[in-house]
């Protein structure tokens, strides 16, 4: 008699700590599908824009005081994240970033199936004896974690560069595809008409609506690098006058940013969705210097924007064959960066191809929902759950949509 097969229903404990940004956003969506899908999703995080996310969603969320940085507190961080742990009784733990997978580690060592995801490796973040120092921890601390999930094949080569010896997963991170899509098309008489130039006066007033409009999102901090890309906004305004250019978000050096910028440069701070930024940008530029595979790009594909990035970990694997040849510069390079930018601003039938590829392409492969089947694959194996038969291990992709799948194969 056939019986079929038992209910996959762990307790995970995420483990967090940032608690903004990327890495509270991957967290958030992944715990989303994971209570969707039945398992029993708890977490630790030191409260912040992650911990009310969660409970909105219905998670359990426990407090860990935990600092961003490893500091003269990390032993008594670790000590209440071990008596977190006792009383959550995971059967799998998942920490993400640096700083949580450092105290998770420590604490549990081997005892229960350890996911650490680093979302970029913390020696890329630093240098000289401190980036010597997070290599040596990071090869030292592999042995505890029964996979490292990296989302790029570029973020796994720079562990393995580093010497990092693990057990290895790519996943590449997914966007929810509903939340980030264009605007929709003007309706029927009486509706909502749809994000157009002369409604970026709603979002910034006094912004001309013809102006042509670069838009940047991401936390104000070195490693997204909007100091650099000040640099490289003079020599776009001599080649594209008028051009106006906003920042997105709030961080440590938004102070010193303010003070170099042009005026026409704005800063929003930190904004509860960046979804209308995407839809009002003729352009979407991201200069890091270091990322795994950022989010912002892939959000501001799916809502149908060309983007302009640095050529660092993940963003030549986010991107289609077009857009990987005309949109990638160096990091800190600041006249490509302004060469890339002032190419494109002034073309528009150009923009909306390159828009439309790159929308095709995060809808083919970077949707969340299969990210988070990806997960939750890895979850069977650690835990011993999975299938032998080959549907169980099968990739599952969304059907591509019929006005993409030239676009993908052009």
């Amino acid at each position: 008699m056939h019986q079929s097969a038992p209910v996959f229903r762990p307790r995970v404990l995420h483990l967090a700590q940032p608690v903004d940004g990327g890495v509270a956003r991957v967290v958030l969506d992944l715990a989303q599908a994971q209570l969707a899908a039945g398992l029993r999703v708890t977490a630790g995080c030191p409260g912040g824009e992650l911990a009310a996310g969660l409970r909105d969603l219905g998670a359990g969320v426990h407090e860990w005081r935990a600092g961003r940085s490893p500091g003269p507190g990390l032993a008594g961080e670790v000590r209440r994240l071990a008596r977190l742990i006792d009383e959550v009784r995971p059967e799998l733990v998942h920490a993400h970033s640096a700083k949580a997978g450092l105290a998770a580690r420590l604490a549990v060592r081997g005892r229960i199936p350890t996911v650490f995801q680093p979302h970029a490796w913390s020696f890329e973040a630093v240098g000289g004896t401190t980036a010597a120092l997070a290599r040596r921890w990071e090869r030292w601390g592999a042995r505890w974690a029964d996979r490292v999930v990296c989302v790029s094949e570029a973020e796994r080569t720079t562990g393995v560069g580093a010497g990092v010896s693990a057990a290895y997963a790519v996943i590449p991170n997914g966007i929810d595809l509903e939340r980030f899509s264009p605007a929709p098309a003007p309706a029927a008489r009486g509706s909502s008409p749809a994000l157009t130039a002369p409604d970026r006066a709603a979002l910034l007033p006094g912004l001309d609506p013809a102006a042509p409009l670069v838009v940047c999102v991401g936390r104000l901090c070195r490693q997204k690098g909007q100091d650099v890309l000040l640099r490289a906004w003079e020599r776009v305004l001599r080649a594209v006058p008028g051009a106006r250019l906003v920042l997105v978000g709030d961080g440590p050096d938004r102070a010193t940013l303010a003070e170099r910028a042009h005026p026409s440069v704005h800063f929003t701070g930190a904004v509860a969705d960046p979804v209308p930024w995407y839809r009002a940008a003729d352009l979407v530029v991201l200069p890091s210097r270091w990322e795994g595979m950022a989010l912002a790009p892939l959000e501001a594909l799916a809502c149908g924007r060309p983007v302009v990035l640095t050529d660092v970990g993940g963003a030549r694997e986010s991107l289609p064959p077009a857009l990987a040849a005309r949109c990638l510069v160096p990091p800190e390079d600041p006249e490509a960066l302004a060469g890339a930018v002032a190419a494109l601003l002034p073309d528009a039938p150009l923009r909306a191809s390159l828009g439309n590829q790159g929308r095709c392409h995060v809808r083919s492969t970077h949707d969340v929902r299969h990210t988070a089947e990806r997960v939750a694959d890895l979850y069977r194996v650690l835990l011993g759950t999975a299938s032998g038969a080959p549907e169980a291990n099968r990739e599952t992709r969304p059907p591509v949509p019929s006005e993409c799948r030239e676009s993908i194969h052009s």
